[in-house]
């Protein structure tokens, strides 16, 4: 089954900067399937920070889905709804399909591991998890961050894989690491530089 970003055009109001599980709740609430998907990632809204923990939508702004191709028309209902990620209304717009392409360098902007929050205890678990899905790359751990689940923080890593062939890459994209990937957790794109 190969994978898909499916990246709806947002308008609205800022949104606030730790909004993963806020944004899985809002989707949700819409559709119901997605609680029980086990192969749909959910990425973090990108904008531009106006400080006080809040971010701006911008024109590159995107509600970005990924998933396998055969569940497209699942998620397309989302096109022309609203969600409230904690009270900030947010209108989704018209989706557009992405494929996703085989790079040799991807970033996550925060992978979370259950139990595991120091460095060297994080990095050997990711290491493990990348070897059993067969991928050889290199790993560097980036900035320890947090994010609010209900009323727990969570602990993760922002982590980049280097050296990846072809169908490494597209293995990682499509499987991610971690946990919470409804959340924007463990989700891999391409890394510049």
């Amino acid at each position: 089954m190969p994978s898909i970003d499916l990246a709806f055009r947002l308008n609205g109001s800022p949104v606030p900067v730790d909004h993963g599980y806020a944004l899985y709740a809002a989707l949700s609430r819409i559709l119901p399937e997605l609680h029980e998907s086990k192969d749909v990632g959910v990425q973090p809204i990108r904008g531009i920070y106006s400080g006080n923990g809040t971010l701006h939508l911008a024109d590159f702004s995107r509600l970005i889905l990924r998933l396998p191709d055969e569940q497209i028309h699942t998620y397309l209902k989302l096109a022309g709804k609203r969600l409230e990620i904690d009270e900030h209304p947010l209108s989704v717009g018209v989706p557009e399909v992405r494929t996703l392409h085989p790079v040799a360098r991807l970033r996550a902007r925060l992978v979370t591991i259950k139990g595991f929050l120091k460095e060297d205890e994080f990095l050997a678990a990711t290491e493990r998890q990348l070897e059993q899905l067969g991928l050889k790359g290199q790993t560097q751990l980036g900035t320890r961050r947090t994010f609010r689940v209900r009323d727990k923080q969570v602990v993760g890593f922002e982590m980049g894989v280097t050296q990846l062939t072809a169908e490494e890459s597209l293995t990682l994209q499509e499987q991610g690491l971690g946990g919470r990937r409804k959340m924007g957790c463990g989700v891999f794109v391409p890394w510049g530089g």
